[in-house]
């Protein structure tokens, strides 16, 4: 991780609510540093009619759902009692830290949550069900295109200042080989992405033949975006 040099990025705590590793790598890429937590929802239950109103809606769910996981520690010195809100793993990880490295949690805390969908022909398409409907996404993109919508959502835990954007990318596929189809769908990586696509995939990236937009919002974090609204919640 890039050494933290930047007076905002050494002033404030944050949280990435998500289990994304190409969203953990972007934020690192970034110079933040982070910790984790993850929402833990059913995102099945909630439903939009529109791509970006899901994707923001999404986010917001599983902002509330981390924000309900936050403990509060209660730390008597004298006759004074400080509350501050923490972020922790586990109860383990809490038990661990001095008391006084909560005292410095009193620093702003934002909270990042985020979703994405594929868009095709219309069709909203998230992480493929099975290996046939990630084979069959990946037949529809060869030779053809689909685009990304991705939501960002900054929550600053102090003052309770919330705001999100959405980011479309249109991505246009050259004839994608049923080899390299099928040599993705045994690796598995792609049931664990919105509507099975990975463009920065070594196997697939090749066969992309234009991208609309910005890489790192495909994979699932603009960062000109993150960066802003990190900077307007703080």
């Amino acid at each position: 991780m890039e050494a933290n040099t930047s007076p905002f990025k050494a002033v404030v705590q944050i949280i990435l609510g998500s289990s994304s590793i190409a969203r953990r790598t972007i934020l690192a890429e970034m110079g933040y540093e982070f910790t984790i937590m993850t929402a833990d929802i059913d995102e099945k239950c909630i439903r939009k009619d529109k791509p970006e109103d899901l994707v923001m809606a999404l986010a917001e769910a599983k902002a509330d759902a981390i924000i309900s996981k936050l403990q509060i520690i209660n730390h008597q010195e004298k006759d004074v009692e400080q509350t501050i809100l923490i972020a922790a793993d586990t109860a383990e990880a809490i038990l661990q830290r001095p008391i006084g490295d909560y005292i410095k949690d009193a620093e702003p805390t934002l909270l990042i949550t985020c979703d994405q969908v594929v868009v095709y022909e219309g069709v909203v398409r998230e992480k493929p069900s099975s290996k046939e409907e990630a084979r069959q996404y990946l037949k529809d993109y060869s030779g053809s295109h689909a685009a990304t919508v991705g939501s960002v959502l900054v929550t600053n835990l102090k003052t309770g200042f919330r705001k999100g954007e959405w980011d479309r990318v249109e991505i246009y596929f050259h004839e994608i080989p049923d080899e390299i189809i099928e040599k993705l769908i045994e690796e598995g990586i792609v049931l664990n992405v919105a509507g099975g696509l990975i463009i920065e995939h070594p196997l697939i990236l090749p066969f992309v033949k234009q991208v609309v937009g910005t890489t790192d919002s495909v994979m699932g974090l603009p960062k000109a975006l993150t960066d802003k609204l990190l900077r307007e919640a703080l």
